[in-house]
């Protein structure tokens, strides 16, 4: 080979160099992965109720010259519960819950005049199964930890039972049966939340629930009788304000999604 031709290759060769370099700048850079923990979770929750009630209500009201309701107290009580739930995206989750919502002691007192002055003194047992279908804001997550807001919307099988009227002055005692009811039950979420690992997060949260109404059976003296048919004590708008901790347990391993590529030109 002529010392022209080896000449040419080297001139050749000294182009190809800064084109191939040229070509690399263009190649698109794609991003690490994102990590996206998508899919079907379990919930468990547990955590105690502080129940108010609206208002009391009975037929024999309205027989009275008035009626003051001094007291309608409720203690706190535990409930626990159980869900499914999907995790459709890094900031929007839904879940189906079920609870049961233990036993709150109802302490009432009215005081009424007809036309001298007496008093009721009322105590009972409240319990519920609670159902919603809820849907949650992930609102950004900082070192594992991510705030939430969220709603639901449901049933509530509420439960009055140990119903008991206590007139003092009168010697009066009254009782009411265990009675029960459906009612459409609404709830507010806010809570915080902490990924432990890949599958595992517990949380901590407030809910406002709104339970609907309630009643007894009929009430009837330590006799047996009864003087006006139905005539139950009626418990109109339920609510609690929930304090709770819970825990989500992925079922599906942790996707990755990546950004588009980015191209530099």
């Amino acid at each position: 080979m002529g010392r022209s031709k080896i000449y040419a290759l080297l001139l050749g060769a000294s182009a190809i160099v800064p084109a191939a370099n040229a070509f690399a700048a263009d190649i698109p850079e794609v991003p690490p992965p994102v990590q996206f923990h998508g899919g079907w979770y379990l919930r468990g929750d547990i955590g105690f109720s502080n129940q108010h009630v609206g208002s009391l209500f009975n037929i024999l009201y309205d027989d009275v010259d008035s009626v003051t309701n001094v007291s309608k107290d409720f203690s706190a009580a535990p409930f626990f519960g159980l869900g499914i739930g999907f995790q459709h995206s890094d900031h929007l989750r839904f879940d189906l819950t079920g609870e049961y919502r233990g036993g709150s002691t109802f302490h009432g007192l009215d005081i009424y005049t007809d036309p001298d002055p007496a008093t009721d003194e009322y105590t009972a047992i409240k319990s519920e199964w609670t159902f919603l279908a809820n849907g949650y804001w992930d609102i950004g997550t900082w070192k594992g930890f991510t705030p939430f807001v969220g709603a639901g919307l449901g049933v509530s099988y509420n439960t009055i039972s140990g119903f008991t009227d206590v007139n003092t002055p009168l010697l009066g005692v009254a009782y009411g049966a265990t009675a029960s009811e459906w009612n459409f039950a609404w709830a507010l979420h806010a809570g915080l939340s902490y990924k432990v690992n890949d599958r595992l997060t517990i949380e901590a949260a407030y809910r406002y629930l709104d339970l609907g109404n309630a009643h007894t059976g009929d009430l009837v003296t330590f006799e047996g009788d009864n003087d006006v048919p139905n005539n139950p004590m009626e418990f109109h708008h339920l609510y609690s304000h929930d304090i709770k901790v819970g825990f989500r347990w992925a079922f599906d391993a942790p996707q990755q999604s990546y950004y588009p590529p980015v191209v530099k030109y």
